[in-house]
Parts: C-alpha cells; sequence; structure tokens
C-alpha cells in the first residue's frame, strides 16, 4: 500500500475514533502504517507527502463541515492533487438530521475533485435511513457514511466492506 493518511475533524471525537478505526482496519488488512492527522494540525507536507488521502468529517447544523475543515479546505482546493487517490468518510445523525445526513462528506468530495485527486470508495445507499443528503452523487454516498448515534451497531461491518473495496487501489 502506498503512503496513506487519513485526515480528521473532530469536534466530539466520534469522527476520530472512526478514523482510528479506519486505520486498524487498513493496517490489520494491508500490514502497513497509515498515518491519522487532526485537520487543525494539517500542513500542506501531510497532502503533499501522501499518496493517498482519507478524508473524514462530522456533519454539524444543515450540513456543514466539522469546523476544524474550514481552514484546511481551502488548502485542499488550492494543493495539487493530481495523481493522488482520495476515499472520504463522514459520520453524522440520521434520525436528528435526516435531511442532511453526513452532508459535510459533500465539501470534502468538492474540494477533492476540484484539486483533481481521483476520489474512490462510493458506498450504496441501501441499508441507510435517512431523507436527503449532499453527499449522494449518481446515487451512491461519495463515501462512507456512519451514523455513530443511531445505527452504531453496523459501524464495524461498514468500515470493514469499505476498506476492502479500498484496498486494491491504494
Amino acid at each position: 500500500m502506498k503512503k496513506t493518511v487519513i485526515i480528521y475533524g473532530s469536534t466530539t471525537g466520534t469522527c476520530e475514533g472512526l478514523a482510528n478505526k479506519i486505520a486498524a482496519e487498513l493496517g490489520a488488512n494491508a500490514n502497513g502504517a497509515v498515518d491519522v492527522v487532526n485537520v487543525a494540525k494539517l500542513d500542506g507536507s501531510v497532502i503533499a507527502g501522501a499518496e493517498n488521502l482519507i478524508l473524514g468529517t462530522s456533519t454539524w447544523g444543515s450540513g456543514d463541515l466539522q469546523d476544524d475543515w474550514y481552514d484546511a479546505i481551502e488548502s485542499l482546493k488550492g494543493a495539487n492533487l493530481a495523481g493522488k487517490t482520495v476515499a472520504i468518510f463522514g459520520c453524522g445523525d440520521s434520525l436528528s438530521y435526516p435531511d442532511t445526513f453526513c452532508g459535510g462528506m459533500a465539501s470534502l468530495y468538492d474540494a477533492a475533485k476540484a484539486a483533481g485527486a481521483t476520489v474512490i470508495g462510493a458506498v450504496p445507499t441501501d441499508g441507510y435511513t435517512y431523507l436527503d443528503s449532499a453527499s449522494i452523487v449518481d446515487g451512491r454516498f461519495v463515501g462512507l457514511a456512519l451514523d455513530e448515534d443511531n445505527e452504531s451497531g453496523k459501524t464495524d461491518d461498514r468500515i470493514a466492506a469499505w476498506v476492502a473495496q479500498l484496498l486494491p487501489q491504494l
């Protein structure tokens, strides 16, 4: 596996925990080290030094990114991600915010695409309970959508399946 960095934004610790679960699953399946970085501590060398980026955010309000991403999203948009592979994950609350479920992933997806990245890891919407999400393109989530508030029992299986999907491309 090529150099992979997971970059997450987390206010309550949920997205951080998910980033670490994904890293563990990648490490366990790929026998390689994966760096995990809080977006609040991100600098350009992290993005430049990685061939694969896995970007994660929680969703706040009406589909907004986690606060620490607001400065970093501009850096991401301005980076040259041509030749890099990007996967996205997000967490949200499908019961309290069913019309903006995991909407924060859309901003990461748009920024990565604008910077020239190859975005992988789209996930079918089957098995999710929600009304709408800005993070759906061509009938699929742009990345792994997770709901630790209402569907935590599905998280480990969803992460394992998603990582299995990503590994051949990383």
